[in-house]
């Protein structure tokens, strides 16, 4: 059996999406506050809605924090994986939270479309544009962890929609100074919700995808089996099974039938080791078990492995 880990790197990952986390958190607090006195002052519907996007961010900041610190907590008995898994229903709440804001702001919209709406658009204008640039340092602060962590990822996903919002905002506020029409303001607001609705989908299929441990998109099993295959001794590979703890933590275990001589010479632990070594290295894999067998051990197991 073999199996493979860096204790070392998964520590100092979760210790940076802490850090980074608590930054954007207290970034996006000033500009929560910053877009309610805007709203108040200007009438912004589309002002109100990014704030309230923004209690959703700190929300769901808040949550992915959380989660990135239990997640960092190691293995037990009775977690024998350790806690990574939490940074998925961190996502998995930070997806729903998304869906939930993007529903009311569009209720909202809907109802200022049919009426008259009184809205300043130069006040709007400036809340917009200070909340534009603390959504960008945001956006700069959790990129280099997006890519690493689903829970960083759906923090990330936040924040960008924070910013999308703010563009949006700004263009309406140039449109009420220059024409007057107030309900430029609610058309934010919609374009707004659609923004936040696509990439909360997109980040609930991948929890969906994690928690029912489908394999992951970037893993072709067909490719791992050709080069487990083409090691040297190795006849057969059967019970094959990939899935992810979480994101970027893809798990590996299979059942090799190897020819007589590899047990005969002593080869087993070098065709473990060579095995453990292709998996980490060409399919990113850092934890995988193999189990080897001699092919009538194979031939007594039944038609139940694959």
């Amino acid at each position: 059996m073999s199996h493979s880990h860096d204790h070392g790197h998964d520590h100092g990952a979760h210790a940076s999406s802490r850090r980074r986390l608590v930054v954007v958190i207290v970034i996006v607090l000033g500009v929560f506050v910053l877009e309610i006195v805007g709203a108040l002052l200007s009438g912004s519907l589309a002002l109100l809605a990014d704030a309230g996007h923004l209690v959703s961010d700190l929300v769901g900041l808040i949550v992915a924090l959380v989660a990135a610190t239990v997640a960092a907590r190691p293995a037990t008995d009775r977690q024998t994986f350790g806690f990574q898994r939490v940074e998925v229903f961190g996502a998995l709440v930070n997806s729903l939270i998304l869906i939930g804001v993007a529903v009311s702001v569009a209720i909202g919209a809907a109802f200022r479309l049919g009426g008259h709406p009184e809205v300043q658009g130069g006040w709007m204008l400036v809340v917009a544009v200070i909340g534009l640039a603390g959504n960008v340092a945001g956006l700069l602060v959790l990129r280099g962890g997006a890519k690493a962590s689903i829970n960083m990822r759906g923090a990330y996903l936040e924040v960008l929609g924070d910013t999308l919002g703010s563009l949006a905002t700004i263009a309406a506020a140039v449109v009420i100074l220059t024409t007057g029409i107030g309900w430029a303001d609610a058309i934010a607001s919609l374009v707004i919700a659609v923004l936040i609705v696509p990439r909360a989908l997109s980040l609930l299929r991948e929890v969906v995808r994690v928690l029912s441990e489908s394999a992951p998109v970037s893993t072709d099993v067909a490719e791992i089996r050709k080069h487990i295959l083409g090691a040297e001794g190795v006849v057969a590979v059967h019970d094959v099974h990939v899935w992810a703890i979480t994101s970027g933590a893809p798990v590996f275990s299979a059942h090799v039938v190897v020819s007589p001589t590899v047990f005969a010479h002593g080869r087993a632990g070098a065709l473990l080791d060579e095995l453990g070594g292709c998996l980490s290295e060409h399919f990113d894999v850092a934890h995988s078990t193999f189990q080897l067998e001699p092919a009538e051990h194979a031939e007594h197991e039944g038609d139940t492995h694959r």
